[in-house]
């Protein structure tokens, strides 16, 4: 959708400045985040309060007393108590990829754009992912607690599968799983993959085996890397099923989330088939300042277990950073969102009506005066500008066909030049 200017799309900061949009925008960083990035902010024109200690408790308070247009965050929560704090907010940005700690429904209902910043940590989570599949096969944590202890017990760590010539399965081959697969293919390993929206010849361009059903993966590998976002529909993907599914002692690491596995499907499987387990998440992690963690699984011999480190790099930090601010600078300059994620993929339209028309003011407000009088809503809307912009081609979504005298109040106003009505097809 494309209407009005970057000004209209920020509210009433945005009018400080007809030169310079960004210019007393405020930007809430609720989280640690690149100084560059913030001096980036800065220079663009935005008062950038950073308080990198917030909870999500302390972040309605702070919304309270700031009243940012923009939240930046990492790992601090965004619940709804905070867009009921929140007086001018109209963009939230996950300073990362997965955004399941937004609560996107109370977002979209309030108009609040949210946004994340996908790929950026892309190689970092890659990494992380093959630093505890090595660990699964080569025990390296255990090797390094004996060792430490004073502990020689070669002829115990000397039995290790290795990884060359076996099975890799990639549960989700977005960015993340893309990486996990090269470094797999560079082992040796055959790497087959799985997701919803993988095709044959997806599968094929990117150099991997192509399974069509989740389960049939998880029967053929010895390694699997779990590489998927936290929705409604991933919970619990990985369960008793997949679990039941695996290879005795096979690996399995899930650098994603924790909730897109059942933990007691997977400690079970951990204890009959001696499945061995690399985990960056947990299906019970700490809040944010909370030092104790108490998940039990890590308890379990053969899990070896980071602390939802995955994307903290100092490389991975500063691209995420670079992507806000080009979000932050894309949505002054043109009210445009990049990677925004609660834009509605479908809406409750059942016509087009396009208007060509003079570019002229007050000639779209009669059309909407009309529709409005006729208790039609406008879906989704675009107004685009020919060269000279003398003239301009409206195309309008609307929940209701007009009648024809309704077309013909549109028709009325001199500077209209032809009007169209269309059904919108299923």
């Amino acid at each position: 959708m494309t209407t009005g200017s970057a000004s209209t799309a920020i509210g009433d900061s945005a009018t400080s400045t007809a030169t310079n949009p960004a210019v007393g925008l405020c930007v809430l960083i609720a989280d640690k985040f690149e100084q560059p990035g913030i001096d980036s902010l800065e220079a663009l024109g935005c008062t950038v309060q950073s308080q990198p200690g917030l909870t999500a408790d302390d972040l309605a308070s702070a919304v309270a007393d700031c009243d940012p247009d923009v939240i930046v965050v990492r790992s601090t929560k965004v619940q709804t108590p905070v867009f009921e704090a929140a007086k001018k907010l109209s963009l939230v940005i996950r300073a990362g990829a997965g955004y399941d700690t937004i609560d996107i429904k109370t977002a979209s209902a309030r108009g609040v754009f949210v946004a994340n910043c996908p790929g950026k940590n892309s190689i970092a989570v890659a990494e992380l992912t093959w630093a505890l599949i090595l660990s699964c096969d080569r025990r390296v944590p255990d090797q390094t607690i004996e060792l430490r202890s004073g502990q020689w017990n070669k002829k115990e760590y000397s039995k290790a599968a290795g990884l060359y010539g076996r099975t890799l399965g990639v549960v989700g081959l977005g960015k993340i799983g893309q990486e996990v697969a090269k470094r797999g293919r560079a082992f040796g390993m055959n790497v087959v993959a799985w997701s919803r929206s993988l095709t044959q010849e997806n599968a094929d361009r990117l150099g991997v085996g192509f399974c069509a059903n989740i389960i049939n993966l998880a029967k053929m590998s010895d390694v699997v890397s779990i590489n998927i976002a936290a929705t409604p529909d991933t919970k619990n993907l990985i369960g008793e099923r997949f679990c039941n599914a695996l290879k005795d002692g096979a690996y399995l690491v899930n650098t994603s989330r924790g909730s897109v596995i059942d933990q007691a499907a997977l400690t079970a499987a951990i204890k009959k088939k001696g499945v061995r387990a690399g985990l960056d998440v947990y299906a019970d992690e700490p809040a944010a300042n909370d030092k104790t963690f108490a998940d039990a699984i890590v308890n379990e011999p053969g899990v070896y277990g980071t602390h939802h480190i995955g994307a903290s790099t100092d490389q991975a930090q500063q691209a995420i950073a670079d992507e806000v601010v080009r979000v932050v600078e894309s949505y002054v300059n043109t009210g445009e969102v990049p990677n925004c994620v609660n834009r509605a993929a479908s809406t409750t339209a059942t016509s087009l009506l396009t208007v060509r028309h003079l570019n002229k003011p007050g000639v779209l407000a009669h059309v909407f005066y009309t529709l409005g009088q006729a208790n039609i809503n406008v879906e989704e809307m675009e107004n685009i500008i020919y060269e000279g912009a003398e003239a301009a081609c409206a195309r309008i979504q609307l929940d209701d066909l007009p009648d024809e005298s309704e077309i013909n109040a549109i028709r009325s106003n001199d500077n209209v030049l032809s009007v169209n009505i269309t059904s919108i097809s299923d």
